[in-house]
């Protein structure tokens, strides 16, 4: 079985019994008829130990609130593929520039790669647990005439928020990537892109591409150039659109280096109108750490900047190279997940990556595969 950690007391864990505790105020002030766990990962290449964590405890926490307040719950995955694939200076304005995944790649090898290094432990995770998944990329997702609608009726009250979406500048990063065929590249900081709002329905987007100049795109709730937007950004208009269904309770799940950037979220959420009742609920995963407290990080390692952690084997940075199958793989997850879940002593807190590799390797009673 999982040796339990030795976990010291915190403020929070001390007022709490159980762990899913921390999300019944939400549940309980206005009951709904069902929960939808969101989870969101940049599809970026093979995920680390972090991120399949943060997976196994969206599923396993999923459970434990169905079981608890007799829920219908679901994880719903936001596969990020305009995450930054390669990036570029502009040598004549020093601007730099990016081409997303989804832009580089494709739709149809974006979807290959989910299928292929994500939606085996969903499916295994899903099996072992009892609960449903859905996958939508944020390609799709901008694409949505919710979503766009969304971002259109913000904009007149974006100036509340910009302060809160971008502290250092005041000017949130929109990236309307360059239409012209093949190219996709945008500039990574929007120096030069403007957004007008023509009417209710349609927004007027200028900017520069990196070769091919000044360029115009329209923006509709139904139709339009393709809408990226920074990360801040990105979630609050991600975070207005769930607002909506007023059956479903959607809880936010996140890695806990996510705590900072969400308080400001949640300003911009209140910047523009929302009360606190109705800002999303949010559950902040254990983050795996490094001997310095740094978050593990592969793209620091693969660079030479940082050293790889005493006691990290080489499977905690590329989930490919497990010694075992995928059913196996989310068997020890499951037991993981069941562990921190069990305390909140265990569970709102950080472990190094040493720690959770110790955890993984202990033999486990339960078999996915079983089931």
């Amino acid at each position: 079985m999982t040796t339990h950690p030795v976990s010291p007391n915190t403020v929070l864990a001390n007022a709490l019994l159980r762990t899913e505790d921390v999300l019944a105020p939400r549940i309980l002030a206005t009951p709904p008829e069902r929960l939808v766990l969101v989870v969101g990962t940049q599809i970026n290449g093979a995920p680390h130990i972090g991120t399949s964590l943060v997976h196994s405890l969206a599923f396993a926490m999923a459970a434990r609130l169905r079981d608890r307040f007799g829920l219908p719950a679901e994880v719903l995955f936001s596969a990020l593929d305009n995450a930054p694939y390669e990036l570029a200076i502009d040598t004549a304005s020093g601007h730099r520039y990016q081409r997303a995944y989804v832009h580089a790649l494709g739709q149809q090898a974006l979807a290959d790669l989910v299928a292929a290094l994500y939606e085996p432990l969903f499916s295994a995770l899903s099996e072992c647990l009892g609960i449903a998944y859905r996958i939508e990329t944020y390609s799709r997702q901008q694409a949505g005439e919710h979503f766009r609608r969304t971002w259109l009726r913000l904009l007149p009250r974006l100036d509340a928020a910009r302060w809160w979406l971008a502290p250092s500048t005041g000017t949130p990063h929109v990236r309307v990537p360059c239409p012209y065929s093949g190219c996709g590249w945008a500039e990574k900081h929007a120096e030069r892109t403007r957004v007008r709002l023509a009417d209710r329905e349609t927004a007027q987007v200028s900017a520069t591409c990196l070769h091919h100049g000044p360029y115009q795109a329209t923006i509709t709730a139904a139709d339009g150039a393709y809408l990226d937007l920074a990360t801040l950004y990105r979630n609050l208009v991600k975070e207005l659109a769930l607002t909506s269904p007023h059956d479903t309770l959607h809880v936010m799940v996140k890695g806990g280096d996510w705590v900072f950037g969400s308080l400001l979220i949640d300003d911009a959420l209140q910047a523009v109108g929302l009360t606190r009742a109705q800002l999303p609920a949010r559950l902040f995963c254990p983050q795996v750490v490094t001997d310095t407290g740094a978050k593990l990080s592969k793209s620091l390692i693969r660079e030479g900047r940082v050293h790889l952690p005493e006691g990290t084997a080489k499977w905690m940075l590329d989930t490919r190279e497990w010694p075992g199958t995928i059913a196996e793989y989310a068997d020890q997850l499951v037991a993981v997940a069941q562990t921190l879940l069990s305390d909140p002593r265990h569970f709102f807190r950080s472990y190094s990556a040493a720690e959770i590799g110790r955890m993984m390797t202990v033999p486990s009673p339960r078999s996915v595969s079983s089931r």
